[in-house]
């Protein structure tokens, strides 16, 4: 890899699953701190683990996927870094193993330089904005405290907040490959904001249910929104320009029951009725 276009991207797992072969990715055990074997010993599954060097990987059951985010942006350097999920890669070709069609570094080198940002391509729901669909599938203080949080912390964001929250359609995931120096503004961003928002739940300050380990995990998926009101504010203030961004659609590795999915989507929506599994 040439200076300027070295790329790192995490593969962020929870336990042993097939990786992608290019150098460019590092299998990540996210929430690797106090797992132990049978045997009583720690966990190792022969990936990178995301207790070493400054990390939050304690806080897994509740963050997913960012403690891998985190450990990424505190113990990596490289010109460009991202994150992907054992389960779910960028893709640029549709191939009949879904491995064979994973990003590859060739795909990718000739746009370094040119592109700065590569994120998912947009989810829609069509008949749900991006509120009433959380509201519908968890617990919407879990949002409007943070909206009070950015209000507070970050004030020129609120109405990309607004913006975003009341789109049908948005960047998921919390996957993206992006420049050094981006992933540290963003990160330095959403962390402060999410490690707010932790410190008033632990406080008793947000109303909501004792939660189950499923909906326990709602600092994931409100930082799966806020990359949203992250990515529209710098766009709004010329920061970041569309030209620099390029969407990439995602593939999921294993097979998708999305008559299921949709049943849920439309029980949330419809009948109230809360998700309690990952689909």
């Amino acid at each position: 890899m040439v200076e300027g276009k070295n790329v790192k991207i995490i593969v962020a797992a929870h336990k042993a699953f097939r990786m992608p072969e290019d150098e460019m990715y590092i299998p990540l055990h996210v929430g690797a701190e106090g797992k132990f074997d049978e045997n009583g010993q720690p966990l190792d599954l022969g990936y990178v683990k995301d207790n070493t060097g400054d990390n939050i990987s304690l806080k897994n059951p509740g963050y997913c996927e960012l403690t891998g985010l985190y450990w990424a942006w505190k113990n990596l350097d490289a010109d460009y870094i991202g994150l992907a999920h054992y389960r779910r890669h960028f893709s640029l070709h549709k191939t009949r193993d879904p491995f064979d069609g994973v990003l590859k570094y060739s795909d990718i080198e000739p746009l370094l330089g040119k592109k700065e940002l590569f994120i998912p391509k947009k989810r829609r729901y069509y008949i749900d904005t991006l509120y009433n669909h959380y509201k519908h599938t968890h617990y919407i203080s879990q949002l409007d405290e943070t909206r009070r949080i950015i209000e507070e912390l970050y004030p020129d964001y609120i109405p990309s907040f607004d913006n975003v929250v009341n789109r049908t359609w948005g960047h998921m995931f919390n996957m993206m490959i992006m420049k050094r120096g981006m992933l540290n503004d963003y990160c330095t961003w959403l962390f402060a904001i999410l490690f707010e928002l932790e410190k008033r739940v632990s406080e008793g300050k947000v109303d909501m249910p004792e939660l189950s380990d499923f909906q326990a995990r709602f600092y994931g998926r409100v930082s799966e929104i806020i990359f949203n009101v992250w990515l529209d504010y710098k766009i709004s203030i010329g920061e970041i320009s569309k030209k620099e961004i390029m969407e990439i659609p995602c593939r999921f590795m294993e097979k998708v029951n999305w008559f299921k999915k949709g049943y849920y989507f439309l029980s949330a929506k419809f009948l109230r009725k809360k998700y309690d599994k990952s689909l």
